[in-house]
């Protein structure tokens, strides 16, 4: 989770810490949520220490975080009442089941824009009231708050004085209406929250207050908040209608600017809001995938093929794209279009000859497939062919998989100078918020080309390549017991 200090007077310091998921079950996912604040609290001090600076030259404090990991805390003490929920998680899919068999799927749409799924943050805290002891009594006394991670930092950042969010995190939770721009009653009432958990929503460059001058040493302004994904759109400077983004981290996600419009998908694509200021909305068509850099995760550290990440790089270029190997990294259920919770993952077109490089480049490779599963989403809902798609994240870094992703999407890919846009994000919003920016012209300009991916594959062997993951997919749909 990226935490950006915008400095005064001096250059900005990148720094960032890990910390743990759990799996109490499976398809649960679970973060313990002191171990993201302790280890803010520690990389906050480390980059402010590391840029020689003091708390007086910082002008204000950016926030991005994974919008739906959901937490639920005490209203008096700022304690969670249980592990952070993360966004991942697939508990809830049983009642997300039943939300749709009741027809409820159109209602929930038209709403929020989103697709009734255990993957946003509505069902994640009506579980925590049901299952924690004296949740849900103490919800319905008013005791209790909800945030995504940005709104259980803020709480503690500033002892206990916001319990807020902005639009873009409001948009991810099942919850809020993206046309009226309001908690809505009858969600609510649905998913059976008490509507005195929520967060008052902001806009994603706004107020946010101070925080306690214990944290760095002096009061500093909150101003910038968005959801990870919709800060890197931000970040990428995807300030025009049909521009559009791919952020590579732990899943994958693509979302392209619609403007002023909530462009309604016929395609399972996700109808949100991409960022919004000066109380006027930016609306956005997204498309998320669930496991990007965490397939390259397990290959590391479930089954130990490789021994980092950049291993992968050596395996990909000795075997090559062109070979018969898929990896469908549906271990938490497919993401978009397909939204198959009980999907799971599989190896495909294993011989004899099969070895842990061939594994290997499958891995990197299922990244660009699924990013094409978006594409041909998007291109079905009536998209204008992209010019080119601008990619950030942790994977982006590697060549021969930005090379692979221009080659399979057979459109050209641009990777910034700055790849860490989530953080570069919620810095331009705080940014705004202090006049270091007057407007979005000014910020366009700063983004800057590293270097364009052009595609060089043949258009037959990229269209059978794709027609072999299509079949390895729809051989893992609806296997879970």
């Amino acid at each position: 989770m990226p935490f950006y200090l915008l400095l005064k007077g001096a250059l900005p310091s990148l720094l960032n810490r890990n910390f743990l998921s759990t799996f109490p079950h499976d398809g649960w996912v679970e973060h313990a949520p002191e171990d993201i604040w302790q280890g803010v609290l520690k990389v906050c001090q480390d980059v402010v220490k590391k840029a020689g600076i003091g708390p007086h030259q910082i002008l204000s404090i950016g926030i991005t975080n994974q919008r739906e990991t959901t937490v639920v805390w005490d209203a008096e003490t700022g304690t969670p009442i249980y592990n952070a929920i993360v966004w991942q998680d697939r508990r809830t899919t049983e009642f997300c089941e039943d939300l749709r068999a009741k027809g409820l799927s159109e209602t929930v749409r038209a709403k929020t824009g989103l697709l009734i799924d255990p993957y946003f943050s509505g069902t994640k805290i009506r579980w925590i009231l049901q299952n924690v002891p004296g949740a849900a009594e103490k919800a319905r006394a008013g005791k209790l708050r909800f945030g995504t991670i940005d709104s259980f930092l803020m709480w503690r950042l500033t002892g206990g004085k916001t319990h807020a969010t902005d639009a873009t995190n409001a948009s991810r939770t099942l919850l809020f209406n993206i046309h009226t721009q309001q908690w809505d009653e009858e969600l609510l009432k649905l998913l059976d929250v008490p509507a005195s958990l929520l967060p008052k929503v902001l806009d994603s460059s706004d107020d946010y207050g101070l925080t306690t001058a214990d944290f760095l040493g002096a009061p500093i302004p909150i101003g910038g908040v968005a959801g990870d994904q919709q800060a890197a759109l931000f970040g990428q400077a995807c300030f025009e209608a049909g521009m559009c983004k791919s952020t590579y981290g732990t899943g994958c996600f693509m979302i392209m600017n619609t403007g002023d419009t909530p462009l309604v998908s016929s395609n399972q694509l996700l109808t949100t809001i991409g960022y919004r200021l000066g109380g006027k909305v930016t609306y956005a068509l997204e498309g998320s995938i669930f496991m990007a850099g965490a397939t390259m995760q397990w290959l590391r550290d479930g089954i130990k093929l490789i021994s980092s990440a950049a291993d992968s790089l050596e395996h990909a270029v000795a075997t090559g794209a062109d070979q018969p190997v898929y990896l469908v990294p549906a271990f938490t259920g497919l993401g978009a279009p397909h939204w198959d919770p009980k999907a799971r993952g599989a190896i495909v077109g294993l011989t004899r000859d099969t070895g842990i490089q061939e594994i290997v480049t499958a891995g990197l490779q299922s990244v660009g497939y699924q990013t094409r599963d978006l594409l041909e989403a998007m291109k079905a809902d009536g998209v204008k062919a992209l010019a080119a798609l601008r990619v950030d994240g942790g994977m982006v870094v590697n060549d021969w998989v930005m090379q692979f992703l221009a080659d399979i999407l057979n459109v050209q890919v641009d990777r910034p100078v700055v790849t860490e846009t989530t953080a570069l994000g919620a810095a331009m919003l705080a940014a705004l918020q202090s006049g270091v920016y007057r407007s979005l012209d000014e910020l366009r300009e700063n983004w800057q080309c590293e270097r364009s991916f052009k595609p060089s594959m043949d258009q037959a062997v990229s269209s059978r390549l794709y027609r072999g993951w299509q079949k390895a997919l729809n051989g893992v749909k609806h296997i879970s017991a």
